[in-house]
């Protein structure tokens, strides 16, 4: 089988654009956006599983603070495992197959593999889920970006991915 080489110099020759980190507030934008766009859809199919009910009793938080509500009106861990399920599996087909989620197609950014620059593998984007989880701990994970050239956050440098803008 013949390769065909094109001269660097060529007009066909592929041309390496430069990648642009996204900022925190497209990020921030993107974020707040999916909560509305992923959480009202798995809020609604809660309900239609478990019943309006368990809208009504305490949220994680409650119970992390020891919240009244969350003495008398405890989750259900179910319930919980399962919204937090939906929404994973939800955000992870975005970012595996187009990188987007509706709230980074909104702010015209993406997830990439930062070691190729392509959608990463499922074991990546499940480190960086769950990498979410362990920002929010620190609270310095989110803004670890504003602190970087490539605005790259704790959960991005944990799962080898970062975020980049796509227009």
């Amino acid at each position: 089988m013949k390769t065909q080489k094109i001269a660097q110099n060529s007009p066909k020759a592929p041309t390496k654009r430069p990648i642009r980190y996204a900022s925190f507030g497209a990020r921030a934008l993107a974020f707040a956006t999916d909560l509305f766009m992923i959480g009202l859809p798995v809020t609604l199919i809660i309900i239609a599983l478990f019943g309006y009910d368990q809208m009504h009793t305490a949220g994680g938080m409650d119970v992390i603070v020891h919240n009244q509500k969350a003495l008398s009106h405890p989750p259900s861990p179910l319930v919980s495992l399962t919204q937090l399920g939906l929404f994973m599996v939800i955000t992870l087909g975005f970012w595996r197959y187009t990188g987007q989620t509706p709230g980074k197609k909104l702010a015209h950014i993406r997830v990439i593999d930062v070691s190729n620059g392509k959608n990463a593998p499922y074991w990546k984007l499940i480190v960086r889920f769950l990498g979410y989880f362990l920002s929010l701990i620190i609270v310095i994970g989110f803004f670890s970006g504003l602190l970087r050239k490539d605005n790259r956050t704790f959960h991005d440098w944990l799962s080898g991915t970062a975020v980049i803008q796509t227009a």
